[in-house]
């Protein structure tokens, strides 16, 4: 599960630099590799890239830890005393 997670943020990531070009310079990085925004090298790569964030959502609940917004075994109080 742990290299599911590790692909899946590193596709998301990618779908996040491709919508930060997009909308800082209009610029359409998969389609650009793909030589179009409906090619079906760019679907595929929309799907996948949808389908790693769509992991990344349902992973916590899968494995049962749910949504951890502190380290392991870190105190609150630890974190005011910085």
């Amino acid at each position: 599960m742990v290299i599911a997670n590790i692909i899946s943020y590193v596709l998301v990531l990618l779908g996040a630099v491709n919508w930060g070009l997009y909308g800082i310079f209009d610029f359409n990085l998969v389609g650009w590799l793909f030589q179009g925004p409906r090619t079906a090298g760019s679907i595929i790569t929309y799907v996948i890239i949808t389908l790693a964030a769509v992991w990344l959502i349902i992973s916590p609940i899968i494995s049962g830890h749910g949504l951890r917004l502190r380290m392991r075994g870190e105190r609150a109080s630890e974190q005011h005393a910085e």
